[in-house]
Formats: structure tokens, sequence, C-alpha cells
């Protein structure tokens, strides 16, 4: 199988500067709290979330709803999961109407107070509100109340957006990555070198 390789940043964020607050969100929408019966859910936003975006080609676990239900199980899974990081939003904006959920986010912990934030998620309908801006402040602010000190998350180098969000939050990027599309492993930028020219393109940044 051919391996292609894409860029990605680790950026970081120090939280006792940053104080995050409690975050509102738009009028008909809600927080639910991390519950492990809501474990599928959380799976299915995700799905539906990266499907047909550029994480779930560069991520074949995200373009796939097993993929997705078997990446929470793995987050959850982890001793050094962080419920007070992990949220869902879903929209209900008249009691008797069915909820519909359309935000994730899921964080972990590392020692040294650093916090993960991982696959931060909404899908395409729900989109243009600020809900992706609002589950990484209360991601944040969890890990604030568990007592960590940086906030720590990867983000592939060709989502402009992504990039350009995480930036507006004081987010800074403190390593350039090149990691193998099949195994997820890190590479050399001369292993990459080779594969800049398959997909995502630009790789180089040049």
């Amino acid at each position: 199988m051919a391996t292609t390789a894409y860029k990605r940043f680790r950026m970081q964020i120090e939280l006792q500067r940053t104080s995050p607050k409690a975050v509102r969100l738009p009028a008909g929408y809600r927080w639910l709290p991390w519950r492990s019966l809501l474990l599928e859910r959380h799976a299915q936003v995700k799905w539906r979330a990266f499907r047909e975006d550029l994480d779930g080609k560069v991520f074949s676990c995200l373009g796939d709803a097993a993929g997705c239900t078997a990446l929470m199980k793995e987050i959850v899974g982890q001793a050094a999961f962080c419920r007070a990081a992990t949220w869902m939003v879903v929209y209900q904006p008249e009691p008797d109407w069915p909820a519909v959920d359309c935000g994730t986010i899921q964080g972990v912990t590392r020692s040294g107070g650093m916090g993960l934030i991982q696959n931060v998620g909404v899908i395409p309908e729900h989109r243009g509100l600020g809900l992706g801006r609002a589950l990484v402040q209360q991601a944040l602010l969890g890990f604030v109340q568990v007592g960590m000190k940086v906030s720590v998350l990867e983000v592939t180098a060709e989502n402009e957006a992504a990039v350009r969000l995480y930036q507006s939050l004081g987010f800074r990027t403190i390593q350039v990555l090149y990691r193998d599309s099949s195994t997820g492993e890190t590479m050399t930028e001369d292993e990459a070198e080779s594969q800049i020219s398959k997909w995502p393109r630009h790789l180089s940044g040049q």
C-alpha cells in the first residue's frame, strides 16, 4: 500500500494565562456533560462531522462509523480520560422537539499538567455558529478545573480554518510534524518529502 505523508501542527496554549470562563451557547443549543451511555452518540457526531472533511480522508477511522466508535472506546478507555473536558452540544429549540446531537470534543490528560484535546467536531448543518470555538473553550475550562497547566492539540496544516480558530483562541504552534497516513506514526521531513506530491497537496508548506 502506498504511503501518504501529511503535515500536522502541534499547538499549545498556557491555561494559567488565558483563564477560561463558562461558555454560553447560541439559543436552542445546550451542553451535555460526559456519561458513558453517550459513547455511541459522540461517535456518530464524530463520524458525521469528519466523514466528508479533510481529516476524514487523512484519518481513515474518522471517515468510518465503526472506526469512530472504536476511537471513542479507545479514548474513554484510557486511565487519563478527562470527563471534565469531554462534551457534546445538542440542538433542541423547543422542549417537545427531538434533540439533535451536533458537536463533540474529548480530552485526556498527561503528566506535567498537560491536557490533550481530541477530535473537535461539528456536523455540517450546524457550522458557522461558533460551536467549534465553544467546544474548545469548554474543554479548556474542564482542563483548568482538574488542574492542568497547558493544553495541546494537533491539526492538519491544510485545515486552515481550524488553524485560524485555534490561533484566535491563543494557541501557538510549537512543533511541525509529518505523519504516515496508514499508521499515524511520525516521519522525518526527509522521509515525508517523497510523499508530498500525493494527497493532501502542498504538505511542504511551499
